[in-house]
């Protein structure tokens, strides 16, 4: 399979879904993380330090990484351009799975805004007579899910996933990121949120994701169980 991870700053995928990530990777997918900005407006850490950072992250993960120039960290726009900028990547990596930040509101502003811009993408990726498009070979994606950053403002998630074996690669590939959690506590606000995920599912950590768009399967065979532990 083949997934493509979004995120708007250096850390996010990292604190948001990483342990997700790993375990694809362990089982032979290939997964692409691709970041917006370089953490320009961050109360802590420079540009080029983030970078690094999110690229040590990265090779822990076992995942491939590129960031691109939408203007620096708060200056993300919503606007067709900076969607097709993204259908464009979509098409080049051609993923089965596209993972974006949560849009819920009253978070970091950027994590709305591409949370939007990447659902737009994933749409227009599969337009074939896009203009700005047309050199690259149209893709329709499978799913397209969100994951959470800091704010855990989503309702239950429409999906949960046992990320218990992977928890040690999760928290080496975060503590890459030493100018943030050596600011706040984000490595123990993911954790816990993680334990309280994994409390619901019967397992140690949890990471939760919701669906775009409803989830297809082939029968009910394939549902293993639901979150029923309390």
């Amino acid at each position: 399979m083949n997934i493509l991870a979004v995120g708007p700053h250096p850390d996010d995928i990292e604190f948001g879904c990483a342990p997700v990530l790993i375990k694809e990777v362990m089982r032979g997918t290939r997964v692409k993380m691709l970041v917006l900005t370089r953490g320009e407006a961050g109360s802590s850490g420079t540009p080029e330090g983030r970078e690094q950072e999110a690229r040590a992250a990265a090779k822990i993960s076992g995942a491939d990484i590129d960031f691109l120039d939408f203007g620096g960290d708060c200056h993300l726009e919503y606007r067709p351009e900076n969607a097709i900028r993204i259908a464009q990547e979509i098409r080049k990596e051609r993923p089965d799975i596209v993972l974006a930040p949560n849009p819920a509101e009253n978070q970091h502003p950027d994590h709305v805004v591409v949370a939007r811009l990447v659902r737009d993408a994933c749409r227009l990726a599969r337009y074939a007579g896009l203009t700005e498009l047309r050199s690259v070979p149209a893709h329709k994606i499978g799913s397209l899910l969100f994951y959470n950053i800091t704010a855990h403002l989503a309702r239950v998630p429409d999906l949960m996933i046992d990320v218990s074996d992977v928890a040690e690669k999760w928290e080496a590939a975060m503590r890459c990121h030493t100018s943030q959690i050596a600011s706040k506590s984000y490595l123990d606000l993911q954790m816990t949120a993680a334990r309280s995920l994994g409390l619901m599912m019967g397992t140690e950590l949890a990471i939760g994701l919701t669906s775009s768009d409803p989830i297809c399967v082939s029968d009910l065979s394939v549902i293993a169980k639901s979150a029923r532990e309390f």
